[in-house]
This record gives structure tokens, C-alpha cells and sequence, in this order.
């Protein structure tokens, strides 16, 4: 994939994280958006690299929206350890940070994570994030999540029906009660998303579409 470069990311606490930033297309126009992508869980096998993340890190640059994914603390060239999503959301802001720091003005920020990431992007309040993208969220790993989920900023989950790690039907249900939420279930997906990942990408790319005004 042209335009992808790697990053270093600086976290709050004093770790290095490795990363990759891919910018928009076509090649020097500004991007209609970006989108931070955070990783499954780290002691699973969950790397910056995994499918659904590398799925979007592919796609969404294609549509002009830059991208960084990062690996985790403790992740492959990432510094540090695991810390049960205490200290996870420190990766997911410097990560935000970066990406924020070269944008034009007015371009929106998305945080958007799968799985155990997506747990980590509901810990993250941040101010510079215009959206939260929360692909298949356990609902377990986020820390003071009613920050984020009362929060007026839109919030679009999206949910695979046969989700071998919580109820479709339930995270719904939770997600319903959020502030400007949505959710959608992914017709015959599992966790994984295997041969669903492009029903991944078009829930993101009409997000990502509808915060900036573009055609979906």
C-alpha cells in the first residue's frame, strides 16, 4: 500500500509505541477526515495488524480519510506491558494526538477501535475526537465509559450478530440508553467479521461520510 509511513508514538506515562500512518488519496489533497484504529486484545494474539483494523487501514485512505493504527503496550515493537485497559487509553490518546497535530483545521477526528480496542476508544473523552467508531465492543475493558456515552458526540456501533464474546442484542440494548449512539448488527458475522469485513467498511466509510458531509 503507497503513502504508508511508520510512527512513533509518545505516550502520557513515557512509552514509545510503535505505528503507521497511511495518508488520504489521491496524494496531496488535503483528507476529508481521519481515523485512529486500536486493536483487539493484546493477550490474544490482537496486534495493529489484525484483520479487521488492517481492512480499514486499506479502505479508508481510499475514501481521503487519513489513518494511524498503533500497537498496543507490550505489542510487538510497542514498549511496556499490558495493563488490563487501565493504561491503554494513554496509546489510544497519543495516537490521537499525532494524527491531530497534522491536520488542517477543521478536519474531523474519529477514534475508532474493534473489539478490546473499541472498549479502549469509549475510555477516551478527548476533545479533539469529533466521533467514536466501536466495532464489536465487549463492554468489559472500558474505564469511566459514561464519559463518552453521555457525551453529545455521535457514537456508531457496529455489532456482529453471532458474537461469540457478548450478545449482539445486549450490547444494543446498553447502547441505546447512550447519548447520540446508533448501532447496527452485521447479518451473519461473527466476532471476527470473516468474509464480513466489507460490511465492516461500509458501516465506517457512511460514519465517517456522514460526519464530513461526503457522499457515503
Amino acid at each position: 500500500m503507497t503513502g504508508v509511513r511508520p510512527v512513533s508514538l509518545q505516550t502520557a506515562d513515557g512509552l514509545t509505541l510503535e505505528a503507521e500512518r497511511a495518508e488520504s488519496e489521491p496524494a496531496g489533497v488535503p483528507p476529508h477526515a481521519a481515523v485512529v484504529l486500536c486493536h483487539p486484545h493484546p493477550q490474544y494474539g490482537g496486534t495493529m495488524r489484525s484483520i479487521v483494523i488492517s481492512a480499514l487501514f486499506d479502505a479508508l485512505p481510499r475514501r481521503g480519510y487519513a489513518c494511524i493504527r498503533f500497537n498496543f503496550r507490550g505489542v510487538e515493537g510497542s514498549a511496556g506491558e499490558y495493563t488490563s485497559g487501565d493504561a491503554e487509553r494513554l496509546d489510544a490518546l497519543a495516537a490521537v494526538a499525532e494524527l491531530s497535530r497534522r491536520l488542517p483545521d477543521g478536519v474531523p477526528l474519529v477514534l475508532a477501535g474493534w473489539s478490546f480496542g473499541a472498549d479502549i476508544a469509549l475510555s477516551c473523552p478527548d476533545p479533539a475526537i469529533a466521533g467514536w467508531l466501536l466495532i464489536a465492543c465487549p463492554l468489559r475493558f472500558a474505564k469511566e465509559p459514561e464519559l463518552v456515552t453521555a457525551d453529545p458526540r455521535p457514537k456508531y456501533v457496529v455489532l456482529a450478530q453471532h458474537d461469540e464474546y457478548r450478545d449482539a442484542e445486549e450490547v444494543a440494548r446498553e447502547v441505546a440508553e447512550w447519548r447520540n449512539a446508533q448501532s447496527h448488527v452485521i447479518g451473519g458475522a461473527s466476532h471476527f467479521f470473516v468474509g464480513r469485513t466489507d460490511h465492516v467498511i461500509a458501516h465506517a466509510v457512511s460514519f465517517v461520510a456522514a460526519l464530513v458531509g461526503d457522499a457515503p
